[in-house]
C-alpha cells in the first residue's frame, strides 16, 4: 500500500489565473498496436519474452484492470479489484486464486506454484522480489504516476499478449469517455484525499493515476509536495473546495470512513463541501489502486456526476 500513500499534497494555494489556465484537449486517435515479444515499456523497463504469457500473476489492481481490459483473467492476483461488479463481479472473481502474504510483501513461492509465464508488480513495492523470481518466470515492474502512464501500459500489455484489437478498443473507449468530460468542465474547486485517520493524504496529479484526470474536469489547485509533504485543514480551508472525494484505506484492524474520523475536526465543518453534503466516499480499490483504463473510466463517471 505505500506507493498508493506516496505523493500527498503540493505547494499551498493557486490564484485565480490558475483556474483559467487552459489543459490540452485530449487526443480521440489511437495509433495502431502492433503484436511484439519484447518491448521497451511506457516507463523505459525492458520486457522480453520467448512467447505470448498465457498465465500472467498480478501483484497490484493496474495489472488485473489491463488483463480485464484485454479479456484476460490472471492466474493469481492479490488484489480484490475483480469482485467489483465492473470487473469479474464477486462470483468469478472467486474462482481467481488469492497470493497469500498480502500487497507489501506477497509470498514468493505461492507465486510460482502457478507456474507463471509474466508476473507484473509495482516497482517501488515489488522490485525486491526480482531476484527471487529470476529464473523462474519473468517479472516487469511497473510504475504508474499519471493516466497517460496507465493507457502506455495497457498497449504494452496488449503487444505482448497479442491482444492488439481489445487494447486499442480499451484506449480508444477511455480517451472517448476524458475527451467528453473535457467538454464541459466545472468550475468547481474539488479535492480527493487518502488515508484511514486524521494523517490523511492529498492525492496530486503529479503522482496520483486517478488525481491525474481532474485538472480536465474541475479546478484541482493541488500540487505534489514530495513525499515529505502534505497539506494542512486550514490550506484546505482556504481553497473552498466544493466537493470532495474520500478514499478510506483499511490497514490491519482500522474501521471506520475517513471522513467520519476527520469530523471531529472542528475546521472539517467549515469546508464548504462538507457544509453543503458534497462529500462522496468513493472505493479504494478503484479510485487509488485500479489505476487502468476501466478504473479510471469508473472514476470520470462518478466524478462528472458529482461535480455537475
Amino acid at each position: 500500500m505505500g506507493s498508493v500513500l506516496a505523493g500527498c499534497g503540493t505547494s499551498s494555494g493557486d490564484t485565480e489565473s490558475d483556474k483559467a489556465r487552459p489543459v490540452a484537449r485530449t487526443e480521440v486517435t489511437v495509433e495502431p498496436i502492433k503484436a511484439a515479444k519484447e518491448l521497451t515499456d511506457t516507463n523505459g523497463v525492458k520486457v522480453s519474452l520467448k512467447k505470448q504469457p498465457e498465465r500472467i500473476v498480478c501483484l497490484f489492481a493496474l495489472c488485473d484492470d489491463i488483463l480485464t481490459e484485454l479479456g484476460i483473467v490472471p492466474a493469481a492476483t492479490n488484489s480484490t479489484l475483480l469482485a467489483h461488479p465492473d470487473f469479474l463481479g464477486e462470483a468469478k472473481a472467486k474462482e481467481v486464486d488469492v497470493i497469500p502474504g498480502g500487497f507489501i510483501a506477497p509470498e514468493v513461492e505461492a507465486i510460482l506454484s502457478h507456474k507463471p509465464d509474466l508476473v507484473i508488480g509495482l516497482g517501488d513495492t515489488h522490485g525486491k522480489l526480482a531476484p527471487a523470481l529470476k529464473g523462474a518466470t519473468t517479472f516487469w515492474a511497473m510504475q504508474p504516476e499519471t493516466w497517460q502512464d496507465s493507457v502506455g501500459y495497457l498497449r504494452d500489455v496488449a503487444a505482448l499478449t497479442g491482444r492488439t484489437a481489445e487494447g486499442e478498443k480499451a484506449e480508444k473507449t477511455f480517451r472517448a469517455k476524458l475527451a467528453e468530460a473535457e467538454k464541459a468542465p466545472s468550475d468547481k474547486t474539488a479535492l480527493v484525499i487518502y488515508g484511514s485517520d486524521e494523517n490523511f493524504g492529498v492525492a496530486t496529479p503529479e503522482g496520483d493515476v486517478a488525481a491525474s484526470l481532474f485538472p480536465k474536469v474541475a479546478h484541482y489547485p493541488w500540487k505534489s509536495r514530495g513525499v515529505e509533504g502534505s497539506y494542512s485543514l486550514e490550506e484546505i480551508l482556504a481553497q473552498g473546495v466544493d466537493v470532495l472525494f474520500v478514499e478510506t484505506m483499511s490497514f490491519g484492524d482500522a474501521d471506520g470512513k475517513l471522513s467520519q474520523k476527520l469530523a471531529d475536526n472542528p475546521l472539517w465543518s467549515k469546508i464548504p463541501a462538507v457544509r453543503n453534503g458534497d462529500v462522496h466516499e468513493v472505493d479504494p480499490e478503484v479510485w487509488a489502486k485500479g489505476r487502468g483504463t476501466r478504473s479510471l473510466g469508473i472514476v470520470l463517471d462518478e466524478a462528472t456526476a458529482a461535480l455537475r
